[in-house]
Protein backbone atom coordinates (compact mmCIF):
# COMPACT_ATOMS: atom_id res chain seq x y z
CA UNK A 1 0.00 0.00 0.00
CA UNK A 2 1.04 3.46 -1.40
CA UNK A 3 1.87 5.82 2.24
CA UNK A 4 3.03 9.53 2.92
CA UNK A 5 5.54 9.20 5.49
CA UNK A 6 6.19 12.42 7.11
CA UNK A 7 10.02 11.86 9.07
CA UNK A 8 11.23 14.74 11.08
CA UNK A 9 14.73 14.48 10.83
CA UNK A 10 17.13 15.35 13.21
CA UNK A 11 20.32 18.05 12.30
CA UNK A 12 22.28 15.61 14.35
CA UNK A 13 22.29 13.04 11.32
CA UNK A 14 23.02 15.52 8.82
CA UNK A 15 25.98 17.22 10.72
CA UNK A 16 27.12 15.47 14.35
CA UNK A 17 30.21 17.17 14.14
CA UNK A 18 31.28 17.49 10.26
CA UNK A 19 28.46 16.79 7.72
CA UNK A 20 28.45 13.04 7.90
CA UNK A 21 28.04 12.76 3.43
CA UNK A 22 28.61 8.59 4.38
CA UNK A 23 25.14 8.73 5.78
CA UNK A 24 23.26 10.84 3.91
CA UNK A 25 24.32 8.35 0.56
CA UNK A 26 22.85 5.28 2.48
CA UNK A 27 20.21 7.11 3.51
CA UNK A 28 19.29 7.93 -0.14
CA UNK A 29 19.70 4.69 -1.11
CA UNK A 30 17.01 3.21 0.86
CA UNK A 31 14.62 6.27 0.34
CA UNK A 32 15.40 5.30 -3.31
CA UNK A 33 14.02 1.39 -2.54
CA UNK A 34 10.92 2.54 -0.80
CA UNK A 35 10.60 5.14 -3.79
CA UNK A 36 10.74 2.28 -6.28
CA UNK A 37 7.31 0.79 -4.42
CA UNK A 38 5.50 4.18 -4.99
CA UNK A 39 6.40 5.76 -1.14
CA UNK A 40 6.56 9.38 -1.13
CA UNK A 41 8.26 11.41 1.68
CA UNK A 42 8.13 14.45 3.14
CA UNK A 43 11.42 14.97 4.97
CA UNK A 44 11.73 17.86 7.59
CA UNK A 45 15.14 18.72 8.84
CA UNK A 46 16.47 20.31 12.01
CA UNK A 47 19.41 22.48 13.11
CA UNK A 48 21.37 19.92 15.09
CA UNK A 49 24.70 20.84 15.79
CA UNK A 50 25.13 23.47 13.31
CA UNK A 51 22.66 25.55 15.42
CA UNK A 52 24.40 25.11 18.69
CA UNK A 53 27.18 26.20 17.34
CA UNK A 54 25.76 29.25 15.94
CA UNK A 55 23.64 30.34 19.05
CA UNK A 56 26.48 29.47 21.77
CA UNK A 57 29.22 31.51 19.16
CA UNK A 58 26.69 34.60 19.22
CA UNK A 59 25.85 34.34 23.47
CA UNK A 60 29.73 34.26 24.41
CA UNK A 61 29.97 37.19 22.10
CA UNK A 62 26.51 39.68 22.80
CA UNK A 63 23.20 39.35 24.81
CA UNK A 64 21.18 37.83 22.55
CA UNK A 65 16.96 37.55 22.83
CA UNK A 66 15.32 34.32 22.54
CA UNK A 67 14.14 35.42 19.17
CA UNK A 68 17.35 36.28 17.62
CA UNK A 69 18.51 32.94 19.28
CA UNK A 70 15.70 30.97 17.14
CA UNK A 71 16.47 32.60 14.10
CA UNK A 72 19.66 31.04 14.45
CA UNK A 73 18.48 27.81 14.55
CA UNK A 74 16.19 28.23 11.96
CA UNK A 75 18.42 29.52 8.99
CA UNK A 76 20.57 26.58 10.30
CA UNK A 77 17.89 23.90 9.56
CA UNK A 78 17.15 25.84 5.98
CA UNK A 79 20.95 24.90 5.08
CA UNK A 80 20.99 21.77 6.31
CA UNK A 81 17.18 21.57 4.31
CA UNK A 82 19.11 22.67 0.93
CA UNK A 83 21.85 20.07 1.70
CA UNK A 84 19.25 17.36 2.04
CA UNK A 85 17.27 18.07 -0.96
CA UNK A 86 20.53 18.62 -3.28
CA UNK A 87 21.42 15.24 -2.60
CA UNK A 88 17.87 13.71 -3.35
CA UNK A 89 18.45 16.06 -6.89
CA UNK A 90 15.43 14.90 -9.09
CA UNK A 91 13.78 12.97 -6.21
CA UNK A 92 13.08 16.06 -4.85
CA UNK A 93 10.83 18.99 -5.26
CA UNK A 94 12.50 22.27 -6.41
CA UNK A 95 11.95 23.99 -3.12
CA UNK A 96 12.44 23.99 0.51
CA UNK A 97 9.31 24.53 2.33
CA UNK A 98 9.62 27.03 5.10
CA UNK A 99 5.90 27.86 6.14
CA UNK A 100 4.01 24.22 7.31
CA UNK A 101 0.72 26.75 6.95
CA UNK A 102 1.72 27.59 3.09
CA UNK A 103 1.03 23.97 1.41
CA UNK A 104 -1.25 25.00 -1.47
CA UNK A 105 -0.40 22.88 -4.61
CA UNK A 106 1.13 20.06 -2.54
CA UNK A 107 -1.39 18.02 -1.59
CA UNK A 108 -0.42 15.59 -4.06
CA UNK A 109 3.18 16.83 -5.30
CA UNK A 110 4.77 15.28 -7.69
CA UNK A 111 7.91 14.29 -6.74
CA UNK A 112 8.91 11.46 -4.24
CA UNK A 113 10.61 13.92 -2.13
CA UNK A 114 9.84 17.23 -0.79
CA UNK A 115 12.47 18.51 2.05
CA UNK A 116 11.37 21.33 4.54
CA UNK A 117 13.13 23.39 7.32
CA UNK A 118 12.20 25.61 9.92
CA UNK A 119 9.85 27.98 9.73
CA UNK A 120 9.14 31.06 12.81
CA UNK A 121 10.74 32.06 15.85
CA UNK A 122 8.87 29.80 18.70
CA UNK A 123 8.11 26.93 16.56
CA UNK A 124 10.85 23.75 16.29
CA UNK A 125 10.93 21.29 13.55
CA UNK A 126 9.09 18.77 15.21
CA UNK A 127 6.33 21.34 15.24
CA UNK A 128 6.56 22.23 11.89
CA UNK A 129 6.35 17.78 10.90
CA UNK A 130 3.41 18.08 12.78
CA UNK A 131 2.02 21.05 10.49
CA UNK A 132 3.04 19.23 7.13
CA UNK A 133 1.56 16.00 8.57
CA UNK A 134 -2.35 17.24 9.08
CA UNK A 135 -1.97 19.69 5.97
CA UNK A 136 -0.34 16.72 3.75
CA UNK A 137 -3.12 14.21 5.00
CA UNK A 138 -0.80 12.01 6.81
CA UNK A 139 -1.65 10.31 10.32
CA UNK A 140 1.93 9.96 11.66
CA UNK A 141 5.20 11.70 11.81
CA UNK A 142 8.22 9.52 12.37
CA UNK A 143 11.24 11.33 14.47
CA UNK A 144 14.34 10.32 13.58
CA UNK A 145 17.25 11.39 16.28
CA UNK A 146 20.09 9.84 17.75
CA UNK A 147 18.25 7.87 20.56
CA UNK A 148 16.77 4.66 20.62
CA UNK A 149 13.77 5.10 22.88
CA UNK A 150 12.22 7.50 25.24
CA UNK A 151 12.97 7.06 28.55
CA UNK A 152 10.92 7.64 31.63
CA UNK A 153 14.10 9.79 32.95
CA UNK A 154 17.29 11.04 31.63
CA UNK A 155 19.47 8.05 31.19
CA UNK A 156 22.33 10.09 30.72
CA UNK A 157 21.50 11.42 34.69
CA UNK A 158 20.00 8.34 35.90
CA UNK A 159 21.06 4.67 35.71
CA UNK A 160 17.68 3.30 36.78
CA UNK A 161 15.81 5.34 33.65
CA UNK A 162 13.33 2.58 32.03
CA UNK A 163 12.78 2.48 28.27
CA UNK A 164 9.48 3.24 26.96
CA UNK A 165 8.16 1.57 23.60
CA UNK A 166 4.46 2.44 23.87
CA UNK A 167 3.47 5.93 25.88
CA UNK A 168 -0.36 7.91 25.17
CA UNK A 169 0.05 11.20 24.28
CA UNK A 170 -1.14 12.54 28.07
CA UNK A 171 1.58 10.39 30.05
CA UNK A 172 4.28 11.59 27.33
CA UNK A 173 3.64 15.18 27.52
CA UNK A 174 3.75 14.68 31.47
CA UNK A 175 7.40 13.85 30.50
CA UNK A 176 8.43 16.63 28.31
CA UNK A 177 6.31 19.44 29.82
CA UNK A 178 4.70 22.73 27.88
CA UNK A 179 7.44 24.97 26.85
CA UNK A 180 9.47 25.50 24.23
CA UNK A 181 12.76 26.96 24.28
CA UNK A 182 15.63 27.82 21.37
CA UNK A 183 17.62 24.50 21.24
CA UNK A 184 15.43 22.61 23.71
CA UNK A 185 16.77 19.24 23.80
CA UNK A 186 13.87 17.05 24.03
CA UNK A 187 12.45 13.40 22.27
CA UNK A 188 10.27 15.55 20.96
CA UNK A 189 9.11 19.32 21.25
CA UNK A 190 6.17 20.24 23.92
CA UNK A 191 4.28 22.15 21.61
CA UNK A 192 4.14 19.67 18.68
CA UNK A 193 3.49 17.40 21.23
CA UNK A 194 0.22 19.31 22.23
CA UNK A 195 -0.78 19.65 18.53
CA UNK A 196 -0.11 16.03 17.63
CA UNK A 197 -2.35 14.80 20.45
CA UNK A 198 -4.97 17.44 20.06
CA UNK A 199 -4.82 16.61 15.96
CA UNK A 200 -5.08 12.75 16.57
CA UNK A 201 -1.88 12.40 14.89
CA UNK A 202 0.67 9.49 16.32
CA UNK A 203 4.29 9.73 16.80
CA UNK A 204 7.36 7.18 16.33
CA UNK A 205 10.87 7.70 17.91
CA UNK A 206 13.89 5.80 16.72
CA UNK A 207 17.56 6.17 16.20
CA UNK A 208 18.10 7.33 12.43
CA UNK A 209 21.37 5.86 12.33
CA UNK A 210 20.18 2.76 12.05
CA UNK A 211 19.01 2.21 8.67
CA UNK A 212 17.94 -1.27 8.95
CA UNK A 213 15.97 -0.57 11.69
CA UNK A 214 14.56 2.21 10.25
CA UNK A 215 13.92 0.19 7.17
CA UNK A 216 11.79 -2.05 9.34
CA UNK A 217 9.44 0.79 10.56
CA UNK A 218 9.04 1.53 6.71
CA UNK A 219 7.57 -1.71 5.75
CA UNK A 220 5.83 -1.82 8.64
CA UNK A 221 7.07 -4.53 10.06
CA UNK A 222 8.64 -4.57 13.59
CA UNK A 223 11.12 -1.70 14.89
CA UNK A 224 13.18 -0.57 17.98
CA UNK A 225 11.44 2.91 19.01
CA UNK A 226 9.02 4.52 20.74
CA UNK A 227 5.34 4.32 19.72
CA UNK A 228 3.06 7.35 21.01
CA UNK A 229 0.01 8.15 20.68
Amino acid sequence: MKKLFVLSFGGSLVAPDQIDWQFLKKFKALLEKQIAKGQKFVLIVGGGKTARRYQEAAAKAAKVSGEENDWLGIEATRLNGYLVKTVFGELAHPKVNENPTDTEGLADFKESVLVAAGWKPGFSTDYDAVMLAKNLGADEVANLSNIDYVYDKDPKKFKNAKKIEKISWPDFRRIVGNEWRPGLNAPFDPIASKLAHESNLKVAILNGKNLKNLEKYLNGDKFKGTKIG
